[in-house]
């Protein structure tokens, strides 16, 4: 039996989500939205029998036993905890700060029986799981640089929102280059312990966004990462990711890993290969087969990503009887919050990079900081 859904959010997202969802067997009962119009403009359109702007009459919804929060950064910690507080299971996207991301890696850990995933797509694209079982199977050898370059239009609302700030989650880095972050770690099977970065925001203003109000999320992202593996007693995996969105046209994705033998490259869907020797590469995985919707508002790895981990999530739910029971089988590959704390971790070091022009350590928070600490140091102080 499968669970019924709840959906936080009426973004490009969830407009794609919920026919996929319900192309797979489930039903989805309830939808939030920020306000009781958006809610319910979204709800007629896709047949969703109860909308609302609150979120606990979906949380509290008792058909729902599965929440999507595909919200803006700054509200997914407060609604992820509280549904997985509730026993509802989740699948969640990136919070705004890494204090967000810890509060929700303390709750999944104290309920361990739940589903709590990361909702990053391009860990199920078929593309990136062929990938990553070649690597595994040898194909680069022994793995020594990655290279990614992600070019698109501006990710900017039509109107001033939390797109446009840096403090609410906006920009390239932590909008696309989460999602890198995370893959890079699937694919290696490494984490970054340095990074370096630049960012720069080139358009601060536009025709819908000026006067007092100013963009400051960016839209232009370079950085770098030394990776390790625990165990591990190679020199690291070096990596380098180039973010624009600056760029009219059509959304291009390339994802390159070199190794001592070969490479491998996943150019939008599909993967490539070739090997130290070969005159040329061979397609690995062509994506010609797909049948699924185009939309234009979601890049296509990402929509084809999406649509594989709602079928992964129908058979997670269809091997138990008992609607709130999953199995780990089929969403293995998922990113748990524990990942999503590791993503935001690089992002805030590649900020402080960017600020210091130095290299930055990535160190991964044990425990949540007293929010008091400024000031217990500031009477600290005074009392001296």
């Amino acid at each position: 039996m499968l669970p019924g859904v709840g959906v936080f959010g009426t973004g490009s997202t969830a407009r794609v989500l919920v026919p996929l969802l319900k192309a797979e067997g489930f039903e989805v009962h309830a939808l939030w939205g920020r306000s009781e119009e958006e809610a319910c403009c979204l709800a007629k359109e896709l047949g969703i029998p109860f909308h609302t702007s609150r979120s606990d009459d979906v949380l509290l919804h008792q058909e729902v036993d599965l929440v999507c929060i595909y919200i803006p950064p700054s509200m997914t910690r407060q609604i992820a905890v509280k549904a997985l507080g509730i026993g509802k299971n989740v699948v969640c996207e990136k919070a705004a700060t890494a204090v967000d991301s810890f509060k929700m890696v303390t709750a999944a850990r104290y309920y361990p029986q739940l589903l709590s995933i990361m909702g990053n797509t391009l860990r199920f694209l078929p593309a990136f799981v062929a990938m990553r079982q070649l690597l595994l199977e040898g194909y680069v050898g022994e793995i020594q640089v990655c290279d990614v370059r992600v070019y698109g239009p501006s990710l900017l609302d039509e109107s001033y929102g939390w797109t446009c700030e840096d403090l609410m989650g906006g920009g390239g880095l932590h909008t696309v280059g989460s999602a890198i972050i995370d893959l890079l770690s699937y694919l290696t099977g490494a984490r970054a312990h340095r990074v370096h970065g630049l960012l720069r925001t080139f358009v601060q203003q536009n025709g819908l966004i000026r006067g007092i109000r100013r963009v400051t999320s960016d839209d232009f992202c370079f950085f770098q990462m030394l990776m390790n593996s625990n165990g591990s007693t190679s020199s690291g995996v070096c990596c380098t990711v180039t973010l624009n969105f600056n760029m009219p046209g059509s959304f291009v994705q390339e994802v390159m890993v070199v190794g001592s033998s070969g490479r491998l490259v996943a150019r939008g869907t599909e993967l490539y290969g070739q090997r130290n020797g070969s005159k040329s590469e061979e397609l690995l995985l062509d994506d010609s087969g797909w049948v699924g919707p185009n939309v234009k508002d979601m890049p296509s790895p990402h929509l084809r990503g999406l649509s594989s981990m709602v079928t992964a999530l129908r058979q997670s739910f269809q091997a138990h009887e008992e609607r709130r029971s999953w199995a780990r089988g089929p969403v293995v590959m998922a990113p748990t919050f524990e990942d999503g704390l590791y993503v935001q971790t690089v992002v805030e070091a590649v900020k402080r990079s960017s600020c210091s022009g130095e290299w930055e350590c990535v160190e991964i928070m044990s425990q949540e900081p007293d929010p008091n600490h400024n000031l217990c140091e500031a009477l600290h102080r005074n009392k001296n």
